[in-house]
Formats: structure tokens, C-alpha cells, sequence
């Protein structure tokens, strides 16, 4: 995964097909998807329950691009080593998982993966400033996590002062909630360069019909590199 800035869609699978999701996976990426997002919820520290190892493992058969796993559950670290068997690329934790971030960031890059980590709309960019030289992607939550296709909660400055904090340091930006091509360009311009889209990408398609989701994804990217240059 070598790293650059450029905007990268990556479509959640939250707004998937869930009975065919490795079709649904091979989809997008066949109309440019640049990473799958994958959204795994606990009932715990979300309302809601996605999807557990076996099942990213079964994705991992599916995604030939990046599979980027967005852990929103608590605690993090008894399931790792789990996430890292079934094939995740990127572990994203929040930030606000637990009180021991530093030490479940080095346990994800022990374990053969990039590390993320996750901020709450509610919680301040200054909260991971002392994590950075441990961190490989920082997700700006836009809304607050648990479900797919709530409202854009604006959280452009919060990306400014993060963008200036990471410096040169090889760390991406990734926006996750209410992505779509009105949202993008204000947050590739405020200094995001990951894009997760859920409804906005799947929305009007289907696999026996893909041509909608590489519309939705184009859309998405133009309107990011075009109005935000």
C-alpha cells in the first residue's frame, strides 16, 4: 500500500446487497471502487451489529483493492489478532474505545496491519495528537457511528486542524458519514483524501445492474478533485 494523497472512494459495504455481498464487493470494484470500507458494530459501543471475523474473512476472497476495516466495538484489543487473521489491510479502533489507544495502535501494526483511528463527531481533533507517529489513517466521523445514511454533521475545521497537526507525516484522512458529491469537495478541500460512501455509491444499482454504483463513485470523485482543487 504505498501511500499517497490522491482521493480514494472508499464504498461501505454497509449499503451492500447483505445476501450477495461478494458480488456486491467485486461490483464496485470493477466501477472503481480504490478501497472496500468495512463497518463492524458490536451493539455495545454502537446500536447496531454488523460483522464479525468469519465474515471479513469471507470478504477477503472478494476485494482485490484495499480491505479497510472500521472496528466500531469496545473493548479492541482481545479481537486484533482475529481481524488481522481474516485479512483487514487497515484496523481502525476510536479513539474513544478504551484507555489504552497508544498501546492498541502498536498492537495493530504488530500484527501486520496499518492502524486507524476513529473520531466521534463530539471528540476534538487534539485528542489523538500524541498518537500520530503511531498512526497510519485517522477517520473523521461526520456522523455519529451505528447506521448508514444519516445527515453530514460538518466537520471541516476539526479536518483542517488535523490536516496541519499530521504535517508530512504519511497519514491519510478519511471522512465516514454523509458522503456524497455535495459533502466531498468541502472535505478533500479542508484536507481529506478517503471518501467512505455508502448509500451514495450503492444507491440505483445492483450487481445484475453495476453501472449506477461507477456513476455514483464518479460523481463522488469529480466532484471532490474539481471543486475542491
Amino acid at each position: 500500500m504505498p501511500f499517497d494523497r490522491t482521493v480514494k472512494i472508499a464504498p461501505s459495504i454497509l449499503s451492500a446487497d447483505f445476501a450477495d455481498f461478494g458480488r456486491e464487493i467485486r461490483a464496485v470494484e470493477d466501477q472503481g471502487a480504490d478501497w472496500i470500507h468495512v463497518d463492524v458494530m458490536d451493539g455495545h459501543f454502537v446500536p447496531n451489529l454488523t460483522f464479525g471475523p468469519p465474515a471479513v474473512k469471507a470478504f477477503r476472497k472478494h476485494v482485490k483493492t484495499v480491505m479497510d476495516v472500521h472496528l466500531m466495538i469496545a473493548p479492541v484489543d482481545p479481537y486484533i489478532e482475529a481481524y488481522a487473521e481474516a485479512g483487514a489491510d487497515i484496523l481502525t479502533a476510536h479513539v474513544e474505545a478504551g484507555a489504552h489507544t497508544h498501546r492498541t495502535l502498536q498492537a495493530i501494526r504488530a500484527a501486520g496491519m496499518k492502524a486507524g483511528v476513529a473520531l466521534n463527531p463530539g471528540t476534538p481533533a487534539q485528542a489523538i495528537e500524541h498518537l500520530l507517529d503511531l498512526t497510519d489513517l485517522v477517520c473523521v466521523m461526520t456522523v455519529n457511528p451505528g447506521f448508514g445514511g444519516q445527515k453530514f454533521i460538518d466537520m471541516t475545521s476539526k479536518v483542517r486542524t488535523l490536516r496541519q497537526m499530521i504535517g508530512d507525516r504519511p497519514v491519510h484522512i478519511e471522512i465516514d458519514g454523509g458522503v456524497d458529491p455535495t459533502t466531498a469537495p468541502l472535505v478533500v478541500d479542508a484536507g481529506a483524501d478517503v471518501l467512505v460512501a455508502g448509500s451514495a455509491v450503492f444507491r440505483g444499482g445492483s450487481v445484475e445492474n453495476p453501472a449506477p454504483y461507477g456513476e455514483n463513485i464518479r460523481a463522488i470523485r469529480t466532484a471532490a478533485t474539481t471543486l475542491a482543487a
